[in-house]
């Protein structure tokens, strides 16, 4: 499994809620995960029930088997400080710049140091190593920018790297990109069984291949319980309406006669079965349409009452239980 986990997908299919039952299920059996953000949303914080999140590495769950889930909210303006600190021996001097808003101009007036920044801060933690030599994290978990602007996210180092040719920035972009091109990486994108999360997923794929990255598996969230299946519908569009009043009427749902209660059901039912089979041809054309993709699938299934952190181990569980960890 890759030590770096980046996760996206189109807004509102639960890419953040994914990331985190991800660093969860990675954390099993004494492991140790980081789960970062990098949007500024602190959807980490309350999906994890705790206060929003500084910039610093801080332990937030306990996976079970005695794993821990560290989170880390990256900060640009910080991480510039981290950067100048780290390449330029800047501490003070960043800090004045900070007072004078140099940072904030640097990180908001030119996007792509703001992404050299966050994906550089996440590629250090994949690659730190403690006193023994060993790896800090297992696993880092990055809930990155949506599908559509992930692939300029991700490769924006290799852009950086270009423009400079020489000095600590090139060999920093550099040093980003072997990681986010590596083995050490997977990409997976989520997405639901709708058309539009689906056309944005396959587009995203293609722009991920077209620019080298990883692509790992596609994650189709929050998908609905099957209640008929394919021969069942077929019954349903076939059988005759006073076949099925006569099986409403033995399953001791009314009378048979005629403007009885079980043939006041026969249409209400048949109205339902009729909606249900037309979202099952649906679903069924975008799982077809990710078969085509030609990466690994896994469906998680929708939570009707919403997510908890209870819900939340939950899906780490699945996840585990589908091998996606």
């Amino acid at each position: 499994m890759s030590r770096l986990q980046v996760i996206s997908g189109k807004g509102g299919t639960g890419k953040t809620t994914v990331a985190a039952a991800l660093a969860l299920a990675l954390a099993t059996a004494g492991k140790r995960t980081l789960l970062v953000e990098v949007e500024g949303r602190q959807g980490i914080a309350q999906l994890f029930e705790t206060e929003a999140l500084p910039y610093e590495e801080r332990r937030i769950a306990v996976a079970p088997g005695g794993g821990e889930v560290y989170a880390l909210a990256i900060d640009p303006e910080l991480a510039l400080l981290d950067y100048l600190q780290m390449f330029y021996k800047l501490g003070g001097a960043g800090r004045a710049l900070k007072k004078i808003g140099a940072i904030d101009f640097a990180t908001t007036i030119a996007p792509g140091v703001r992404d050299v920044l966050l994906t550089g801060k996440a590629c250090e933690a994949v690659r730190r190593k403690d006193k023994s030599g060993r790896f800090v994290y297992d696993h880092v978990v990055m809930d990155a920018p949506p599908t559509g602007r992930v692939t300029r996210f991700l490769n924006v180092n290799d852009e950086v790297a270009g423009l400079a040719r020489i000095g600590p920035i090139h060999n920093q972009a550099q040093a980003v990109m072997r990681v986010l091109k590596s083995s050490e990486t997977a990409v997976h994108l989520v997405t639901l069984l709708e058309e539009m999360p689906v056309q944005e997923t396959a587009d995203g794929i293609a722009e991920l291949r077209g620019a080298g990255l990883p692509l790992g598996r596609v994650i189709v969230n929050m998908v609905r319980p099957a209640v008929l299946d394919a021969t069942a519908l077929e019954l349903v569009r076939t059988v005759p309406r006073s076949s099925l009043a006569r099986s409403l009427s033995a399953a001791g749902l009314g009378g048979a006669r005629r403007g009885g209660h079980a043939e006041r059901l026969v249409d209400p039912l048949l109205e339902q079965a009729a909606e249900y089979a037309e979202r099952y041809t649906l679903e069924q054309e975008q799982r077809e349409a990710l078969a085509d993709l030609g990466l690994p699938r896994h469906e998680l299934p929708l939570r009707a009452e919403g997510m908890d952190l209870a819900g939340l181990y939950e899906l780490a569980a699945e996840l585990r239980a589908q091998d996606l960890s």
